[in-house]
């Protein structure tokens, strides 16, 4: 097999064996293939796309690169969730400790920045301490100690997805249905888990803009997941905006805590109570997903659940004081507001030119080498239907260095669309659920 044969035929639209590609991962995995012609490979699928036995073959080639985890001798069943990101969107720092607290057990390996998307790893990692590169000793220790642990691919666990997640984000070659399916289910069904929330975004802020295309790597995801014996729901859920009111590693982990500790934003905690419920009822701790969302909040009103991450924090080597005291997290030193040319309703935002601006601040990655600030980020005024005055802010910018400021604050001056008139429809914050 030559790595050259397989990106020509995948480039002229050719189907690929089974076998060629998991020769094809097994080899870039080893060392054998250079980044280059995997990106030449990963841009191909890109343009041309997968077949179904295509991707199950990338998708089992990648899971089998490493172990695959068995917790069926730790008690209790073993649910996770998974978001394919956006701007603003750190449920999984709410939902985990909220669903660990309720006595399932939680087992998340969770990846980095992608691309305008914040990585859960990056943000817990702005919690002093954290480690988020546990060995799987460790991981299991943490597991059954709490009843959940977060952390990023280990060398062992689908170690070809690691290497092809952080190719994707910096050469263009995120936003392929095939890739995102294959890399999102070789992680998740490498965790042992029984069940599987997946939160599909769509919109201006998301990999998939349209509706149509979400709804089909939804059903894409749930095909896989219970071709493999899983019990998979995903939830098409709205990125036409941020989620929540602060997108940035520290800042996101600030607004998690104040969510966990019963206050936080609406949209932020409407959508966590959701997807948390979603993972009581496949989990089989609740009948409904309604008790599910009751369990959920009563968690939250007790204080368990903000316990409940404290003590993750804790069995990882963080900051526990950060926790009780979100000022001890990172914060920028600078802050510059950007206010409304005109008066009248914000009509639609351009979400993903706030994420890359919050990328071009530092705080996530252009280069793999790149180095993360965990400190900067924006924070959200206004939402889609909101009331406007001249000169009232839209959001706000938190950085640590001018290089790159001006080009920040085009992208978020330009992001926001005024119009004279509120617009007639609000996008939902949860179109629809697959595979129920």
């Amino acid at each position: 097999m030559r790595a050259v044969d397989l990106i020509r035929r995948k480039r002229d639209s050719g189907e690929l064996t089974s076998e060629e590609i998991h020769q094809l991962i097994s080899a870039y995995t080893r060392g054998d293939i250079p980044d280059y012609q995997m990106s030449a490979w990963l841009m191909a699928v890109v343009l041309r796309g997968m077949t179904r036995a295509e991707i199950a073959a990338l998708t089992e080639a990648m899971l089998h690169s490493g172990r695959v985890l068995d917790f069926s001798g730790l008690a209790g069943r073993k649910v996770d969730k998974h978001s394919t990101g956006g701007v603003g969107d750190k449920t999984s720092l709410v939902i985990a400790p909220i669903v660990a607290a309720g006595g399932l057990k939680v087992p998340m390996i969770s990846g980095r920045g992608l691309g305008h998307s914040g990585g859960t790893l990056d943000k817990l990692e702005s919690i002093p301490g954290f480690n988020v590169n546990l060995t799987l000793a460790e991981f299991q220790r943490v597991l059954e100690t709490c009843g959940c642990a977060l952390i990023g691919q280990t060398a062992e666990i689908a170690p070809a997805d690691k290497k092809i997640y952080a190719l994707r984000d910096v050469t263009g070659t995120v936003e392929s249905p095939a890739l995102i399916c294959a890399s999102i289910m070789s992680k998740k069904l490498a965790e042992g888990i029984d069940a599987l929330v997946l939160d599909v975004k769509t919109g201006s802020g998301a990999f998939m803009k349209n509706l149509e295309d979400a709804a089909g790597l939804a059903e894409l995801l749930v095909e896989t997941g219970k071709r493999m014996g899983k019990k998979v729901v995903a939830l098409l859920t709205d990125m036409n905006q941020p989620l929540g009111r602060a997108a940035g590693n520290a800042m996101e982990v600030a607004e998690s805590i104040e969510a966990l500790s019963g206050g936080g934003p609406t949209d932020l905690r409407e959508l966590c109570l959701e997807l948390a419920g979603w993972m009581f009822f496949l989990g089989e701790r609740v009948k409904t997903v309604e008790e599910g969302k009751k369990l959920s909040t009563d968690l939250i009103a007790s204080g368990q659940a903000r316990e409940k991450f404290r003590e993750i924090v804790g069995l990882q080597g963080g900051d526990i004081g950060a926790i009780d005291d979100p000022a001890r997290l990172p914060h920028a030193r600078h802050s510059v507001e950007i206010r409304s040319a005109a008066d009248g309703f914000v009509a639609s935002i351009q979400c993903e030119q706030l994420g890359v601006a919050g990328v071009v601040l530092g705080g996530g990655r252009e280069k793999k080498e790149d180095k993360i600030d965990p400190a900067v980020g924006l924070e959200f005024h206004k939402r889609i239907g909101d009331r406007v005055e001249r000169g009232e802010p839209l959001c706000t910018l938190h950085y640590n260095s001018d290089a790159r400021l001006a080009e920040a604050r085009r992208l978020v001056e330009t992001a926001y669309s005024i119009a004279p008139h509120k617009p007639e429809t609000i996008p939902p914050l949860i179109y629809r659920v697959i595979g129920a």
